[in-house]
């Protein structure tokens, strides 16, 4: 999933505001010079207008003016210290800064909270994602291959969303719990009635909590939801704290050629195979299964991509 666009939000100054607004619509209807003149007007009236900026570099990008673009988005990143929108990343798909930087939790929610209500079916209808399937299918193959029942009495979905993983895993689970950041997916999920228990939190938090509180879990799942971490080394070694002994992490990420972590044009992140195998052993988990594989399409292209299942010790 790509950003939704620009935000609207208020700059406290109801004049620039009526111009951002219609610096909006003008934009929409492919007027980008008009955009580009009424966004100039509006940030002489409020200068510290994060929104607006970013929509000013998106303009500009539109418009070619890389430069134009960069200064813009660089004002958006200085202008709003949680980078609700994203400025970061557009800089660093331009190539002027950071190479992978880390997503803000801020436009991380907003990004979902937008998609919430429209994400099952632009999904599965769209995309063609089939990250569920694909997982259960590589957790039963390593359990078989292990001689154990796929059961888990203890499972968790990180970025649950919607609940599409939890609907293929629910079978195979005595409690399920999901974890996302963004309220308005947990509750959508939660209309489902899949899981036991759903929490509103980033993964971070969730899994120094669960460690805290000394909780275990047989399968920890993430379909499709790296791809919005840089660094996965963090997240695998939250994972590790609360894997029961011979447990399992199985995930789906998006991959590249390379070695490490690049920044899509789609603003996810994709991991390199041996970037994935090395973080995965740096923090005690044995591979199971590594297979690259396609969990979803852009523009009716199948994107490259890595099903993994790794297992405590």
């Amino acid at each position: 999933m790509t950003d939704t666009g620009p935000l609207f939000v208020s700059s406290g100054d109801l004049i620039a505001d009526r111009r951002y607004q219609w610096a909006l619509d003008l934009a929409a209807r492919g007027d980008l010079a008009g955009a580009t003149d009424l966004l100039t007007q509006t940030l002489e009236l409020a200068p510290g207008f994060a929104a607006a900026w970013f929509t000013l570099g998106t303009v500009r990008d539109r418009r070619g003016d890389r430069d134009g673009a960069v200064a813009a988005f660089a004002r958006a990143r200085d202008t709003d210290p949680t980078d609700a929108q994203g400025a970061r990343l557009q800089l660093a798909r331009l190539g002027a800064d950071e190479a992978a930087p880390p997503m803000s939790e801020t436009y991380v929610r907003r990004l979902f909270d937008q998609y919430a209500g429209r994400y099952d079916t632009a999904l599965t209808e769209h995309l063609r994602y089939r990250g569920p399937a694909v997982l259960r299918e590589a957790v039963e193959q390593v359990m078989r291959e292990a001689g154990r029942v796929p059961h888990f009495g203890a499972v968790l979905d990180l970025g649950c969303g919607t609940g599409l993983a939890g609907a293929a895993f629910r079978s195979l689970a005595g409690r399920i719990t999901g974890v996302d950041l963004s309220p308005a997916m947990i509750a959508k999920a939660a209309e489902k009635g899949i899981y036991d228990h759903t929490t509103v939190a980033s993964f971070a938090d969730f899994l120094a909590g669960a460690a805290a509180a000394r909780e275990g879990y047989d399968l920890v799942l993430a379909a499709d939801a790296l791809v919005y971490v840089n660094d996965l080394a963090p997240i695998v070694a939250g994972i590790g704290e609360i894997l029961a002994p011979g447990g399992l992490l199985a995930f789906t990420a998006e991959t590249h050629s390379g070695d490490g972590i690049k920044l899509l044009p789609t603003l996810r992140f994709a991991h390199g195979e041996s970037y994935v195998r090395t973080v995965l052993g740096a923090n005690g988990l044995t591979v199971r299964r590594l297979a690259k594989t396609s969990v979803r399409s852009e523009k009716g292209v199948p994107v490259e991509g890595l099903v993994v299942v790794a297992a405590a010790p």
